[in-house]
């Protein structure tokens, strides 16, 4: 029997994914899930409920992006893309169920302000995933939003997504980072730019 508490979020969340390819997330009941998962209610009393679940499913695709090899020797956008990529595959070997789920999320209140919280958690794991994450305070800052800002354009081309390799996505998340990179590199100017000494022209 399963009985530690991740095992049994895991089991959880697999059969409630399972599910939702067939039927709306909020529909679901942990009676259901539980059955779904080979579990019974009392396996998940004071573990996990429904709320619960629907609480891990970001931070389960979360988890895909540690499970590749990332070369320090590529570039930050390359190292980025990589990681990310690997997220979405893992919503897509889920498809339907993950569709139901993000349908769900931002149709109702509750949903909404999971994607709030997750957002953040999501950008900040792509970047130590990609070994971009030595950046502090307000530079640290203007990463996440704007790797949280990428994520979320490239989940819109990823619900429209029709190509099984994901061509969609790819150019989608392709293009957001690169128009990341640039936003980053003209704040960098723009620092060297106000701490050069009085007089000495600025450089690229």
């Amino acid at each position: 029997m399963t009985s530690s508490k991740s095992d049994i979020i895991e089991a959880g969340l697999n059969a409630a994914l399972k599910l939702a390819e067939t039927e709306a997330w909020q529909d679901l009941t942990l009676a259901a899930i539980a059955e779904e998962a080979g579990l019974t209610l009392k396996d998940f009393h004071g573990v996990a409920d429904k709320a619960d679940l629907s609480a891990e499913v970001e931070a389960k695709f979360d988890a895909a992006m540690s499970e590749g090899s990332i070369s320090p020797e590529e570039t930050p956008r390359t190292r980025l893309f990589d990681v990310i990529m690997m997220r979405f595959e893992a919503m897509e070997e889920v498809r339907d169920g993950a569709m139901s789920f993000l349908r769900w999320r931002d149709r109702s209140l509750s949903g909404l302000s999971l994607r709030v919280q997750a957002r953040g958690a999501t950008a900040k794991w792509a970047l130590t995933c990609a070994g971009l994450d030595k950046a502090d305070g307000a530079a640290r800052q203007a990463l996440i939003v704007g790797v949280a800002w990428t994520i979320a354009q490239a989940e819109r081309a990823w619900r429209k997504e029709t190509s099984a390799d994901l061509t969609r996505t790819m150019a989608a998340l392709d293009s957001e980072l690169l128009k990341l990179e640039d936003r980053i590199n003209l704040l960098k100017r723009r620092r060297r730019s106000r701490h050069k000494p009085s007089g000495e022209p600025a450089t690229e």
